[in-house]
């Protein structure tokens, strides 16, 4: 303990070594295959947890900087085949999103039922299980209690891990030959020539389209401070994680505007997903580690069981009607219950296990849809439970 006190004081006032030094350990941790499965960057989480129980702080800075860098990539690369394939599967991923969230929510009012949690805490442990800060933010405005971010806190790393390890070990279950699944995916995904080519001669800003990818987080922004009106005095609004999407994805989808070329390179926005990915979970994972297992300790182990049902029950669901009665694809299935389940780091994970960055469109299709809905049902469960 004295050398964790040694080093904490050390580096304690040092934002930069505690954020790149946790990437570090985190990217070490999440290379660790046990039987063909790893982390990835989810490993990255579970290091920052620990970080974050003992002591150290990382500003919210970095987990916004992260969370607007990979979702606003992910627009990017899904929006030259996004419009396509949502026209083609909408109403299966319109479904698909609300089922998923129904699902939770319905095990979250079993749970405060019948086990006899309270409801502030359990609405809590939902916007944690579905990994979504705007359904937090809902659940403390319903419930009017702190006490629904200590559910978040516990119920958000399996939330995290759950997805994660889900995307992994379902192809692995099903032994999917991955080369014949992907070439069958993105022959489906073809659209032919994309948007740039339409134009031959358009006025580039920058080579490596980081003017473009700037001007998407600015009109995100803007779309973020959105605020809808909801029936009972709600709000909604699409938030720093659904903002900056669909403006990627217009932005990606159009491809220039004039003869101004809106193009980022795709190296640029591979590299930005994933080191906005790693920055997400680093804030987020500080956050959340911070009493962590006092919590724990306080309400018992019991509420961790609890809050992995809730991650568990809708994704077995989601998939189940996803390719039983929909007849998904397995990526289709696999990136719509990424969506569905509002989980960002599984999307990444998602990503490298397929091969393919096409599977973001399913996602980006699904999660606006999971989005509202989990809003909505953490007001309606912390109002009326």
């Amino acid at each position: 303990m004295e050398i964790i006190t040694w080093f904490r004081e050390s580096v304690m006032g040092n934002t930069l070594m505690v954020v790149f030094l946790v990437a570090f350990i985190g990217y070490l941790v999440g290379s660790i295959k046990i039987r063909g499965v790893e982390l990835g960057t989810a490993g990255v989480l579970l290091v920052a947890l620990v970080f974050g129980h003992f002591g150290f702080e990382v500003p919210d800075l970095v987990r916004e900087l992260g969370l607007i860098c990979f979702v606003t990539s992910v627009g990017f690369i899904a929006g030259p085949k996004f419009f396509r394939n949502f026209k083609l599967n909408a109403k299966s991923y319109i479904l698909l999103g609300l089922i998923i969230i129904v699902a939770g929510a319905l095990t979250t009012a079993a749970i405060i039922e019948i086990a006899g949690v309270p409801s502030d805490i359990s609405v809590g442990m939902m916007s944690g299980a579905l990994t979504s800060t705007p359904g937090l933010a809902a659940a403390i405005d319903a419930t009017g209690s702190a006490n629904a971010s200590v559910g978040y806190g516990i119920a958000y790393p399996f939330g995290v891990v759950g997805v994660v390890l889900f995307v992994q070990l379902v192809p692995k279950f099903l032994k999917t030959d991955m080369a014949a699944e992907r070439a069958r995916f993105e022959a489906a995904q073809n659209v032919g020539d994309d948007a740039l080519k339409k134009k031959e001669k358009l006025f580039i800003v920058d080579e490596m389209g980081l003017c473009s990818f700037a001007l998407a987080i600015v009109l995100g922004i803007i779309l973020a401070k959105i605020v809808i009106p909801l029936p009972g005095g709600a709000e909604f609004s699409l938030g720093t994680s659904g903002g900056p999407l669909i403006a990627g994805l217009i932005l990606g989808h159009f491809g220039y505007v004039g003869n101004i070329s809106l193009h980022v390179e795709k190296s640029v926005l591979e590299c930005l997903r994933e080191f906005g990915l790693a920055m997400f979970l680093i804030g987020a994972g500080v956050e959340a580690g911070a009493g962590f297992i006092e919590i724990l300790k306080e309400q018992g182990l019991i509420l961790f069981v609890y809050g992995a049902l809730i991650t568990l029950i809708p994704m077995f669901i989601g998939y189940f009607v996803a390719v039983k009665m929909m007849k998904l694809s397995l990526f289709n299935t696999l990136g719509s219950i990424c969506g569905g389940m509002t989980s960002t780091p599984a999307l990444g994970t998602l990503i490298r296990v397929t091969g393919t960055d096409d599977v973001a469109s399913a996602y980006a299709a699904t999660y606006p849809v999971a989005l509202v809905f989990v809003v909505l049902s953490c007001q309606f469960i912390g109002i009326f439970l």
